[in-house]
């Protein structure tokens, strides 16, 4: 029996080559997900079976180049080049050609084992397009299979090919593509002086050569360390002298023109476009949805479709889950007779699961409008329809809808910006998701505005709470983009692709995908995070307010013989106690300690310790008042809260907006902290973000609290 043989295969191509369906066309259900090394780029690899061969995929970021201007560029390049798979499969998109040839000279440069993958082979014909394969294969030097990955067509031919060039079967001619004279004879100088440093062998010197005299900055850092530099500097110096001499140009210019000059011979003479152009679907759908009138609302309809599914279909689900842990909470309290233990369990790790799990619905909801926007090539459009207006504040138009879908959840939303391709703009929009109000936060207004404002007023009092953080959150960017993320070179690339009726089963596998990237990277911290807040609000235990509710309930069983009232009664001080076990606990101590602090905003300890509270989830804002104010467990509708907060001298209206901008603005719950922690891959932005949204959110509360006591 012989041993099965591996083979690594990486896959790199354009966006929207049809790369990412190819993958799930070729591993089936056989994937991981990672993140590249050191970066926060996530990592695709799956495997399949083909004739005792175990072909191990690796799917790269998608990229139209490898210049290493953005991270997913530099991710491919440097796996390609130091990674070194077996071989590469370029995949190009058959109806556009001519723009993703520019990768696959790039990667003929690399001199890496090379198959080109046509993919969307079907449209090609539909569009009578006239691809001459076996004349493109003698012109780039490698065996070009037609595929289209959403009909699952050319996938067996693709393996085949793997495994024939992978067995020397089928002849792998490389250096195709060379450059006018004076250029080639730089890079081949270069290239062999480079051949003969022991430290760069994992290389290939023609493609080192070709960057230093592209003035790749990477290559350069990369070279320079080594003695052969002296010689290699002066080599690029006189090539600069002669291209500059005979072309007035460098030779970074020269190479590009020889790179599209190749293309368009590649195309004269393997392409022929159909001869009357057709309107296609494409265009008549940019019609309406790209026009200057109704792109706007079409947008919006758009955002709000997928909103409302988001959290209008996923609200019973996570209901259901809500009763299911319940339930599973109830059934497991009989069982733990030790108090301590039944706590833990009970209101500490089973609580802690389910509020990591509740979220799961709305997160796969998301990712399956997403992934369907993504796929069907509407996403483009719609952030090309709002960039002018984000553009002013910094962001990118992408960033629209994850703000919009902060409106319902940070989590979601936070996951939602791995569409935006540049980290600076990435972090950006993490960075102000927060401000937009999430549904967590709407109990407290609800129960504040309700209590203290007639409900047309209450009305107003909420949209504006709203409005602030949608301005707070842009003007935040605005400040971001303008100072410390101000740094970023790479070129900004909008590609309109044709609209294409997405692969149901890649659509799902990408909200399965993410799913579980959630339940795997956030559910740790999270739950972790959510047991510390339990544990402080819950102890030290006071032993004597023990004992005084054990004195209290055996008083109530002598003196009272009602039942109802009996029972009334024994709620009521198990009520006192437990406000009193708060106020005694770290969480009220802690309330206690920052009480200075928030006093100059118009709180005192009790609310301090329902925001310390309130860092689990924002609705525990208003449970924690409850138990404060001797009430036990209420909600954001409880009548005898809202009577008790109006007859408290020390809490009025001006208090109460001054709360609601502090819930609107500081640190959310810590789900959300630690997805953002998961999403940025390091501290160091998130303990700027808590810093600096306390910060925010004390100074706004401050202005709001002393401009309602002059006003009211």
């Amino acid at each position: 029996m012989t041993s099965r043989k591996d083979i690594t295969v990486a896959l790199a191509g354009n966006p929207n080559s049809g790369k990412s369906s190819l993958f799930n066309a070729l591993t089936g259900s056989h994937q991981k997900v990672g993140n590249f090394s050191g970066v926060t780029i996530e990592k695709y690899e799956g495997y399949a079976d083909y004739n005792g061969y175990r072909i191990r995929f690796v799917d790269l970021p998608g990229t139209y180049s490898l210049t290493a201007y953005s991270p997913e560029e530099l991710v491919t390049r440097q796996y390609l080049a130091q990674d070194t798979p077996d071989m590469v499969i370029n995949v190009v998109e058959g109806p556009n050609l001519e723009r993703n040839l520019l990768l696959t000279t790039q990667l003929m440069e690399m001199e890496v084992d090379l198959l080109v993958a046509l993919n969307m082979y079907d449209e090609v014909e539909e569009q009578g397009i006239n691809i001459q394969v076996k004349q493109l294969q003698t012109l780039l030097g490698c065996h070009i299979v037609p595929t289209s990955a959403t009909k699952k067509t050319g996938i067996d031919a693709l393996l085949d090919h793997v495994v024939r060039v992978y067995e020397g079967d089928i002849e792998i001619r490389k250096n195709k593509l060379s450059f006018r004279n004076e250029i080639e004879e730089a890079v081949e100088a270069i290239a062999a002086e480079l051949a003969g440093e022991p430290e760069l062998k994992t290389y290939s010197s023609r493609w080192l050569a070709i960057k230093l005299l592209e003035n790749d900055r990477e290559v350069y850092s990369l070279v320079n360390r080594f003695p052969v530099w002296v010689k290699i500097e002066l080599m690029l110096q006189e090539a600069i002298r002669i291209t500059e001499k005979m072309y007035d140009a460098d030779p970074e210019i020269l190479i590009t023109e020889d790179r599209q000059a190749f293309i368009r011979g590649a195309m004269e003479e393997c392409v022929r476009q159909p001869d009357v152009k057709r309107v296609s679907l494409t265009d008549r759908i940019d019609s309406i949805v790209l026009n200057r009138v109704l792109g706007l609302p079409v947008f919006f309809f758009v955002v709000w479709l997928i909103f409302h599914m988001t959290f209008t279909l996923g609200t019973p689900l996570m209901d259901a889950l809500d009763g299911f842990f319940s339930w599973f909470a109830a059934a497991v309290e009989p069982l733990l007779p030790n108090d301590i233990v039944r706590s833990i369990v009970v209101d500490g790790i089973i609580a802690g699961v389910g509020g990591v799990l509740i979220f799961l619905p709305n997160i796969i909801l998301l990712f399956l409008g997403l992934s369907f926007l993504e796929a069907s090539g509407y996403m483009a459009r719609a952030a090309f329809v709002v960039d002018k207006v984000m553009h002013r504040f910094g962001l990118h138009g992408k960033s629209f809808i994850p703000m919009i879908t902060g409106f319902g959840c940070s989590i979601p939303a936070i996951m939602a910006t791995r569409t935006l391709k540049s980290p600076s703009d990435r972090l950006a929009t993490i960075l102000i998701i927060p401000f937009m109000s999430c549904g967590a936060k709407l109990p407290v207004y609800v129960l504040l505005a309700g209590a203290f404002f007639a409900p047309a007023v209450a009305a107003n009092v909420m949209f504006g709470i709203y409005m602030l953080g949608v301005v707070l959150g842009l003007l935040t960017a605005l400040l971001l983009k303008s100072t410390m993320l101000n740094r970023e070179s790479e070129p900004f690339v909008m590609e309109l692709p044709p609209y294409r009726w997405p692969s149901l089963s890649s659509v799902f596998l990408q909200a399965r995908t993410k799913a579980w990237m959630y339940l795997k990277k956030a559910g740790t911290v999270i739950l972790a995070a959510v047991m510390i807040i339990w544990v402080v609000s819950n102890y030290p235990r006071n032993p004597e307010l023990e004992a005084s509710l054990d004195r209290e309930v055996a008083r109530i069983g002598q003196q009272v013989t009602d039942p109802a009232e009996q029972a009334a009664a024994i709620h009521a001080a198990e009520n006192r106690v437990a406000a009193a076990q708060l106020e005694y606990s770290i969480a009220g101590r802690m309330g206690k300690f920052i009480e200075p602090v928030i006093e100059p905003i118009g709180f005192d300890w009790r609310i301090g310790v329902a925001l310390v509270t309130g860092l689990a989830a924002k609705e525990v804002v208003v449970s924690t008042m409850g138990t404060i104010y001797s009430l036990g467990e209420v909600d954001e509708e409880s009548v005898e809260l809202k009577s008790i907060l109006k007859r408290d001298p020390s809490f009025d209206r001006a208090t109460a907006l001054s709360l609601m901008v502090f819930v609107l603005l500081y640190i959310p719950c810590v789900a959300a902290i630690g997805v953002m922690r998961k999403e940025l891959g390091r501290w160091k932005p998130v303990v700027f973000y808590s810093v600096y949204a306390v910060t925010v959110a004390w100074i706004a509360s401050f202005i709001t609290w002393n401009a309602a006591r002059v006003m009211m």
